[in-house]
């Protein structure tokens, strides 16, 4: 056999370790591998450059198998306590989802360099352990260690995750003493923190003070946007980010899609969908599911109906779009059958989708399904949800099982105002007045937040039981007591209370002390109060004075009812004729 000549074996690694660089920096990372077995099998041993790689490899592919076995090779190799090599372990594990493997060669390392500690923070932000990365990110300060812009990236994404704005604050002046808030990729991670975090001023500070801004940063800012309400600014962002010649990508489709939906700017979301469609998008699961979306918000069903037809693939988000749709528009029978169907297609609902269904089963009062559905809800887990019980309670409510409703209040684990409110509304639509004063009474005992929805739930609760000083007395604690200022839904709340008990003139009393004294939708809660107590006189009245505020107002014909209440039926020579030419309905007003 004749002699290789020196250093041969020397160059075949370098020109393969290179070959591997070449893949790896192309994100070619299954050629990657296949070169790492090709090396192995002509009998090659990998060397630390090697093993770098070829870890780099695994990262990218979250091959995990591959990277245990690999690690084994290390082990075996004798550069398990190298720390370049140990650093890329932990970023594969950490990258591959599994933080606690990370950890533990971490733990090991005899030394640790910035790309190990970054590796474990971005790891732990990633896994949704912001705590534990903002807590690796001290010691790493503490142990002397600077941090990069990649270190900052996942200190950031941390924080976002967390909503700690004031940590966020913290982080963002050591990125700017580090000579790093220039960087787009540290950029765009503040102005997602800071939109995250809901301070959409210093997230604007910070976008606009980018020297370079590529399509995250655009994305991140229109999100958040978003986030914030502000859909039409989010809009005005994107047609900005147009003429700057930046491109979208699918992800900010999904934002503008989400800013229109927001908006109900139906006109401008079709021409989003004429965008999409020519850079060839929607067929994106996500942006189609966000079209869909879209188009339900915008009370455009047809067209969500073509969309979510023509999707390949539907994930929860479109099914739970077509849902909360039809039960929107009043159908929840058909929301019931989609529901159904996406079960059929093996799509797993999420927390909004069973809040989607909780709503069809109230607003078709089907009692069982709802039930159904609840014992789905539990053995998903979804029933610890606040949001979701909320709507359970809601659903029971409505589908007239006060008791079940009470069973889920008193079993979440978690209570808001809205928990405490459905249950108070549940207990107004059974007529049970003196449970729902006891429940306002124990929601006042916990603290709770007071709010005007909740005063307009109560009051309601007194007028349907006909608790009248109760009422008032609320009514007037609203502002001294719990800072809760009157709107028209609570004036009008006590015109009915007073009406449905017959103090006509008292509620008309109240209707001219009040700021909406013009507004017609008191006077016609006072015009039924007085058709409901036949009341003829007051009744012809209130209706010259609704005629007055509203002519197209359809008071005259509640009138002509008032006589019929009454058993008078003798209204004027023009009733008839004002029926005939307005063409309007008959209206009947309070209950």
């Amino acid at each position: 056999m004749t002699a290789m000549p020196p250093g041969t074996v020397q160059r075949d690694i370098f020109s393969w370790n290179a070959k591997l660089a070449q893949f790896v920096k192309g994100g070619q990372h299954h050629k990657a591998m296949k070169l790492f077995q090709q090396m192995q099998q002509e009998g090659l041993s990998p060397d630390k450059l090697t093993f770098l790689r070829v870890l780099n490899a695994c990262a990218g592919l979250r091959a995990l198998d591959e990277g245990r076995r690999i690690h084994s090779q290390i082990i075996e190799s004798g550069y398990g306590s190298d720390v370049f090599v140990g650093s890329c372990l932990v970023n594969m594990y950490a990258k591959c989802g599994t933080i606690e493997e990370a950890q533990r060669v971490f733990n090991k390392m005899s030394a640790h360099d910035v790309v190990s500690w970054t590796a474990m923070i971005l790891g732990y932000a990633k896994c949704g352990e912001g705590h534990k990365a903002l807590a690796l990110y001290q010691q790493m300060q503490q142990e002397g260690v600077k941090p990069n812009c990649v270190t900052f990236v996942g200190v950031l994404n941390a924080c976002a995750s967390l909503l700690a704005l004031k940590e966020g604050q913290q982080v963002h002046e050591q990125i700017i003493e580090s000579g790093f808030e220039s960087d787009v990729f540290v950029g765009n991670s503040l102005v997602n923190m800071y939109t995250k975090c809901g301070s959409i001023e210093e997230a604007w500070r910070v976008f606009n003070s980018m020297p370079t801004r590529n399509v995250v940063a655009w994305t991140a800012m229109i999100s958040g946007l978003v986030k914030c309400g502000e859909g039409q600014k989010a809009l005005a962002l994107y047609q900005q980010m147009q003429r700057e010649g930046v491109r979208p990508d699918p992800i900010t489709y999904v934002g503008v899609l989400n800013a229109c939906a927001s908006a109900v700017a139906l006109e401008e979301g079709r021409h989003v969908h004429k965008q999409i469609t020519e850079s060839r998008c929607e067929s994106d699961v996500f942006v189609a599911a966000s079209l869909v979306d879209m188009y339900v918000k915008c009370g455009s069903l047809e067209e969500a109906w073509r969309v979510f037809n023509r999707m390949p693939v539907r994930n929860s988000v479109a099914w739970t779009a077509m849902i909360l749709g039809h039960v929107k528009c009043g159908e929840g029978q058909k929301a019931l059958g989609f529901y159904h169907q996406m079960q059929c297609e093996g799509v797993e609902p999420d927390a909004v989708t069973y809040i989607g269904v909780l709503n069809a089963c109230a607003s078709v009062l089907a009692l069982e399904e709802g039930r159904h559905v609840h014992e789905q809800i539990v053995q998903c887990g979804y029933d610890s949800d606040v949001f979701v019980g909320n709507s359970l309670i809601d659903m029971y409510a409505k589908c007239g099982s006060i008791e079940d409703a009470q069973r889920v209040f008193n079993k979440m684990p978690k209570r808001d105002v809205i928990s405490w409110t459905a249950m108070l509304g549940g207990y107004s639509l059974h007529g049970h007045g003196k449970e729902a004063l006891d429940q306002f009474e124990w929601m006042c005992k916990e603290g709770v937040e007071i709010n005007d929805v909740t005063f307009v739930v109560l009051l309601s609760a007194c007028s349907r039981a006909g608790l009248v000083d109760e009422g008032l007395h609320f009514f007037d604690s609203m502002g001294s007591v719990f800072c809760v200022s009157a709107s028209l839904q609570h004036y009008t709340c006590i015109v009915d209370l007073l009406g449905r008990a017959g103090h006509l003139q008292k509620a008309e009393e109240f209707i001219k002390m009040t700021s909406c004294e013009s507004n017609v939708v008191l006077w016609m809660s006072l015009l039924g109060a007085c058709r409901s107590h036949g009341n003829v006189e007051m009744g012809e009245v209130i209706a010259k004075q609704v005629l007055a505020l509203d002519p197209g107002n359809s008071a005259e014909y509640v009138r002509s009812n008032i006589y019929t209440a009454a058993a008078k039926w003798n209204p004027p020579a023009n009733v008839q004729h004002q029926k005939l030419e307005r063409g309007m309905h008959l209206e009947y007003g309070g209950q």
